[in-house]
């Protein structure tokens, strides 16, 4: 029996005859990161159809955490509250050594981002309220037990062939652009023939999900437990649950390790007792660092799992992907619109691929903390770390536990300042250039000699002393005033679309304007709300301007910062093509719940904290 599914229809536009449906983008897995994808695009109107292999929901929990950018994400496609109403926020963790003494502890500080700076979390309960959320659109068809066995590309799309693992059925169907979220084990990275290169560890680890029967003290806190004899992860889960990780030493039977008796006299080493926790099940897995040769070929995106590995000890495996795909649709939605050219779908991968290595180089230095098992190294790492925790500076950094990295846009899709050597822009073409590329050289990003003027990417004169470093960031989302007067996060007001935003006077941009992209005013605390305006109400916004030199923001979809201009200066010319169409303002997709209150006013809001 097949299991197709639109929005709350069932069957809509499969062709069983044996014909091709056409879709303008396919997503191959229906994970946290296929998942996301398929509201991000139902969001914009796209017709879209996911492939998914398994019939439920994987019931093994896997990503314990995420944090506030991908719950920003999440809220643009009107989830966010409702996530959170089955997450543990805001919960401290220690490193503890052999004794279960505390010789590192550390407290998330937000960024900015509007939401709690970590969450713990439940998988099976978060995809399901992902998966409600496709609901909502009726153009997004789920097709549940059907497998991708076949891509052939051309030059007007992708043709899939797709097997009904239920009834051995084989369909085919177009699509203009297909999302590849299928995991580790990528089939269709496989079918491509692009490479996924790294490490696999020796190490395995046991990883237990078990359910609190009797709480004991400081369950919700989080513990890496930095044992040589045997390092373990007891970490908080919501809705009565409990997590513990394992590695299977040398010397252990794995298939004993997976047992209840092995886990209760495992876990009894914490004062754990068999009538205070349910195991539910215990599995086994490695951890990989791996990342594929490319992340783009031709029509076909490899996102998630599929383009990236990352071991677990900061969280970011499934963030990581919802960040990929939050990367890609807006620029998949734009181009299927005629509103960018194709080029600048190149972006994605120049985009996410350093960031990634990067957080997952952090993971693994974390790893090697808590995992460290050679006696001399554990014994110096207990006794200085506490030292330098008493330490004004060093302590400050330490028990910040964001230990993410800031994603900034060196290269990628940005206006960014011209020399003879920088190439060209994402998005723009230059005389006699068949394909936009890259606006880097081989060497890294072109930069002016320090003093001399540079220009933006059309000619526009810079010298240092004015130059803005906010584009490629994000800005911050705080609480503001609405134009109706409503206190709302910034990015409700947003949108989700291109848009100008100014922290003064608006000044003409008539090159922009041409393009269809509307402005919105930044007006200080204490203002009275206005037609095209916000009241930044705990002044959030206007230091984030003041601190990168900039007085009007380009902001792309995804309120990263195309372009930007200190007072006095006009702004730098949009991207080429850029010409918008009337379209539903995707800040209106309706949300599961009732968004939560927003809080009083106050400049110690935690939007107002560590804003990059």
């Amino acid at each position: 029996m097949s299991e197709i599914s639109a929005g709350n229809r069932t069957g809509a536009g499969a062709d069983d005859g044996g014909g091709e449906a056409e879709y303008d983008v396919a997503v191959i897995g229906y994970g946290p990161t296929g998942v996301t994808a398929a509201n991000l695009l139902g969001a914009a109107g796209l017709r879209v159809v996911v492939l998914e292999r398994d019939a439920e929901i994987y019931a093994r929990a896997r990503a314990i955490s995420t944090d506030e950018e991908v719950m920003r994400i999440w809220q643009r496609i009107g989830l966010a509250d409702r996530l959170k109403q089955d997450m543990l926020a805001d919960r401290p963790l220690d490193f503890v050594d052999a004794r279960g003494r505390a010789f590192l502890s550390a407290h998330p500080t937000p960024r900015g981002h509007g939401h709690p700076p970590q969450m713990f979390l439940y998988q099976p309960a978060l995809e399901q309220v992902l998966r409600d959320g496709v609901a909502r659109h009726p153009d997004v068809e789920v097709w549940l037990r059907h497998e991708c066995l076949r891509l052939r590309q051309d030059a007007d799309g992708v043709e899939l062939t797709v097997v009904g693992t239920a009834d051995d059925s084989v369909r085919r169907l177009r699509a203009r652009y297909v999302i590849a979220a299928d995991g580790g084990s990528s089939l269709t990275r496989a079918q491509l023939n692009v490479g996924y290169e790294g490490r696999t560890y020796e190490d395995r680890w046991v990883v237990i999900d078990t359910k609190m029967l009797k709480p004991w003290p400081d369950h919700d806190r989080l513990r890496f437990r930095c044992d040589p004899a045997r390092p373990a992860v007891d970490c908080p889960t919501p809705l009565g649950h409990h997590r513990w990780e394992f590695p299977i030493l040398p010397g252990d039977d794995e298939r004993h390790l997976t047992t209840d008796e092995a886990i209760h006299a495992m876990v009894s080493r914490y004062g754990i007792g068999p009538d205070q926790i349910e195991i539910l099940r215990a599995t086994v897995y490695s951890h990989h660092v791996r990342f594929a040769a490319r992340f783009r070929v031709g029509r076909v995106f490899l996102a998630g799992d599929a383009a990236h590995a990352m071991p677990p000890w900061i969280g970011q495996g499934m963030a990581a992907g919802v960040r990929d795909v939050a990367n890609l649709c807006w620029k998949l939605d734009a181009v299927l619109r005629g509103e960018l050219p194709e080029s600048v779908l190149d972006s994605y991968e120049a985009e996410r691929k350093p960031h990634v290595k990067e957080v997952t180089r952090r993971a693994v230095f974390v790893g090697r903390i808590i995992t460290d098992r050679r006696l001399a190294v554990t014994r110096v790492r207990d006794a200085v770390l506490p030292l330098l925790n008493r330490v004004p500076g060093v302590a400050g950094r330490l028990q910040d536990s964001n230990w993410i990295p800031v994603a900034h846009y060196a290269d990628g899709f940005r206006d960014r300042p011209r020399t003879k050597s920088s190439g060209i822009t994402f998005g723009r073409r230059a005389s006699g250039a068949g394909t936009a590329r890259t606006g880097t050289s081989r060497s890294g990003p072109a930069r002016t000699e320090p003093g001399r003027t540079g220009t933006s990417g059309t000619g526009t004169p810079r010298t240092r002393a004015s130059r803005t470093t906010a584009p490629g960031h994000q800005i911050p989302q705080p609480w503001v005033t609405a134009p109706d007067g409503t206190r709302v996060r910034l990015d409700d007001v947003l949108g989700g679309r291109w848009l100008l935003l100014h922290g003064a006077l608006p000044t003409p941009q008539p090159e922009w304007e041409r393009a269809g992209v509307p402005s919105l005013t930044v007006l200080p605390a204490g203002s009275s709300p206005a037609e095209g305006a916000v009241v930044d109400c705990d002044g959030v916004l206007r230091a984030w301007l003041t601190r990168h030199r900039a007085t009007t923001l380009a902001l792309r979809p995804d309120a990263y910062v195309y372009a930007a201009a200190p007072a006095g200066t006009p702004l730098p010319p949009p991207p080429e093509g850029l010409t918008l169409t009337l379209r539903t303002n995707t800040a209106s997709t309706p949300p599961i719940t009732t968004p939560s209150p927003a809080p009083p006013a106050s400049s110690s809001s935690p939007a107002a904290q560590g804003t990059p």
